[in-house]
């Protein structure tokens, strides 16, 4: 029989007791993974997340299921992963507002971006600057004259204060140095309504709504250095001379602090994947979205991005939302 010495089973004892203390965050194969959606079924998003979760479910051999948790801008859901355990099974698909701007604005909020692992970049989008095609404006230097000559500012719709487009008018104004005044919505598709009825100047909404009634509104400029293939006749605002303006808005996929480096590497890798499937580029074309697929660095410089970009505005502003 072996012998053991006393100090080699004391260590041995203590070894498995400080094994034993450790917080068990290894993923379980055997467990679903949770995608939480900061936004209702049925919606865009909504239906990114569930073909997401198929085709990842598919490369993980794993179950994923997509949940549901809207309100309060996405803090909701946010908080909800935030505070979840790093164990590999709990998934945010966050974007620009959710994540980004939520942080910088709300100086109370439960999470900051430290609370958050980068798992990875998706897709992003960009935006435009619209007006209806009565004003009879059919370019950005047009605009500006117009802008300048109108006794008092022109309107453009947002999705309330801190949003993207209500941020983006604030730096459209400063460029331009013309006065503008934010008009807060519920949603696009009624800011849509007030711009086709002459009841605003101006939108900064993604491409497809505005092609969609192309009759009623004129797209002047996309948000980005180069032309979209699909949209060869639209130029870039980069092209127009104003590099400053190029803005999108992200989506990626986000996991609490703490997720073990090979669970993070390996959803990635599935989400990567299944981005770039026929599919999943059918359903991004289909919603002027672009492929913007990669790791946690791409969205960690992303994330970098956001806070020069948005932050910059933001502080010069002076924006705080409680």
């Amino acid at each position: 029989m072996r012998k053991i010495s006393r100090r080699s089973f004391i260590t041995a004892v203590m070894g498995t007791m400080i094994a034993m203390a450790q917080p068990a965050y290894a993923q379980d194969n055997n467990r679903p993974i949770t995608i939480v959606v900061p936004y209702s079924a049925g919606g865009t998003n909504d239906n990114f997340a569930r073909l997401l979760a198929e085709g990842m479910g598919k490369e993980l051999n794993r179950h994923i299921i997509v949940e549901n948790k809207p309100g309060a801008n996405g803090i909701i859901g946010a908080s909800y992963v935030a505070r979840a355990r790093p164990d590999g099974t709990t998934l945010f698909l966050g974007g620009t507002g959710p994540v980004s701007l939520n942080i910088m604005l709300r100086p109370a909020l439960a999470y900051n971006f430290d609370h958050f692992d980068s798992v990875a970049m998706l897709f992003d989008g960009p935006l435009t600057i619209t007006v209806p095609t009565a004003m009879g404006i059919n370019s950005i230097d047009e605009l500006i004259t117009y802008a300048k000559q109108k006794n008092q500012p022109l309107l453009y719709g947002t999705l309330g204060p801190g949003s993207v487009t209500d941020l983006f008018g604030l730096l459209v104004s400063k460029t331009f140095d013309v006065p503008l005044t934010a008009v807060a919505y519920k949603n696009n598709h009624s800011a849509l309504l007030d711009l086709m009825a002459g009841r605003g100047d101006m939108n900064y909404a993604t491409p497809i709504p505005m092609i969609q009634n192309s009759k009623e509104l004129k797209i002047l400029t996309l948000t980005t250095d180069q032309r979209d293939p699909t949209l060869p006749d639209i130029p870039s605002i980069t092209e127009l001379g104003y590099p400053e303006l190029k803005t999108s808005y992200w989506t990626g996929l986000l996991a609490p602090k703490g997720t073990p480096k090979k669970d993070i590497e390996d959803i990635a890798a599935a989400a990567i994947k299944t981005v770039k499937t026929e599919a999943f580029q059918r359903i991004l074309t289909e919603n002027g979205q672009i492929e913007k697929a990669g790791g946690p660095e791409m969205l960690n410089t992303q994330l970098q991005n956001d806070r020069d970009h948005w932050g910059k505005i933001i502080s010069e502003n002076k924006i705080v939302i409680n």
